[in-house]
């Protein structure tokens, strides 16, 4: 190391020589030593560090409990969705489900909840549950104030009660439409109590198209009710089938296939040939003797709104069971006129019922509230209380 320069002054030296060699001394101590780049990192870490450190006690303090409560956060939203899994599992083996339902615990934290064995509610949808012959497309239900049974602490659950519940069910159009699909018949809402049936069934081989009116109504505390009405099965233009035993009801020709027999003098002549059938048309015995005679007053009997009228009265079922051939002239397939009595009405609304039944809970009661048809389909509202799930 270089020893210090040392300037002495004298007595007779003036202002100007020693501020001279002050200068000088500078220069060569300047000039002795090496050169280096300036570090401008250290100097920055320096000055951020000084920066921190700068920084009072109680915004420290502020900026740690911000941190704290963000990692608190965030496990009570992992413990979260780890009960929400390991519960929809649960529920899925003990229901026997296809597939987990989905289940949200609400309330913050969770945590505290569950170290209080108390749970502000939770709510679950499980989709196609079965019921009867139909599945319901969606039950969605939340329990309110729902009570843990964990004996050795939150870690084992073993079930848990429900003091209150409430939800609905949704019997969707488009689950009725594909399970009922066997008949090829589509469900619509119509109104908030009615539901229309609209479709093809298959009879004896030939395609008839199904019209039907249901009402849904709730049938006590736990069942859904259908009444089906206004049931119709169309064979093309021919004829027109309703079930039942009044005049109205079973098989008729429609008015377009009526009026046809003024111009087929074949089948015209056919049914004038039956005495039971000529008295039930009205048609006096000298005029149906002229007709056999005639066409042209043939075609002036069947050509009057009368006779359309009293041929769409005729029962087709009745006149088939006596004069099968006559029928089969009239173009029914014998086939089809032996199924179509078959079809009776308790028959065919067992086809179209909509009508289930809630599962009866080993604990506590279960209820339907309130019965609807809206635009997707069928919903029930549902309410509960003294349920358990578990042990």
């Amino acid at each position: 190391m270089r020893a210090p320069h040392h300037i002495t002054t004298h007595p007779d030296t003036n202002i100007n020589d020693f501020v001279a060699s002050v200068f000088v001394a500078s220069e060569v101590e300047e000039e002795d030593e090496p050169w280096a780049p300036p570090n401008h990192r250290r100097g920055g870490r320096r000055r951020r560090r000084s920066r921190f450190a700068g920084l009072p006690l109680a915004l420290k303090a502020v900026v740690g409990v911000v941190v704290l409560a963000a990692f608190l956060t965030l496990a009570d939203r992992w413990a979260l969705l780890y009960a929400e899994r390991r519960a929809a599992d649960a529920l899925k083996d003990r229901m026997h489900l296809s597939a987990a339902p989905e289940v949200e615990i609400a309330g913050f934290p969770f945590l505290t909840q569950l170290a209080d064995d108390r749970l502000k509610s939770v709510t679950v949808t499980v989709p196609d549950v079965a019921a009867d012959r139909v599945s319901l497309a969606r039950v969605t239900a939340t329990a309110h104030d729902v009570r843990l049974n964990a004996p050795d602490g939150p870690t084992s659950v073993r079930g848990a009660g429900i003091p209150r519940l409430d939800g609905d069910v949704l019997l969707s159009f488009d689950d009725l439409n594909r399970e009922l699909g066997a008949s090829q018949v589509s469900f619509t809402g119509h109104g908030h109590d009615r539901v229309l049936a609209r479709g093809t069934l298959p009879v004896a081989g030939h395609d008839l198209r199904l019209r039907a009116d249901a009402r849904i109504r709730r049938d006590g505390d736990r069942a859904v009710a259908t009444q089906i009405g206004g049931m119709r099965l169309d064979i093309g233009d021919l004829a027109t089938y309703r079930p039942g035993v009044r005049a109205s009801e079973g098989l008729h020709l429609t008015r377009s296939s009526a009026a046809r027999l003024a111009h087929e003098t074949g089948k015209a002549k056919a049914l004038f040939a039956v005495p039971s059938v000529v008295r039930r048309l009205g048609v006096p015995d000298s005029a149906v003797r002229e007709a056999l005679r005639s066409d042209a007053k043939l075609a002036r009997v069947t050509g009057t709104p009368r006779f359309v009228h009293r041929a769409m009265r005729l029962n087709l079922i009745d006149l088939a069971l006596e004069h099968p051939a006559l029928l089969k002239r009239l173009g029914f397939a014998p086939a089809l006129l032996d199924a179509l009595p078959r079809l009776t009405r308790p028959v065919l609304a067992d086809q179209l019922s909509l009508g289930f039944r809630l599962p009866k809970p080993q604990r506590g009661e279960l209820r339907l509230r309130d019965v609807r048809v809206e635009k997707d389909g069928i919903r029930v509202r549902i309410e509960g209380s003294g349920l358990a799930v578990g042990r």
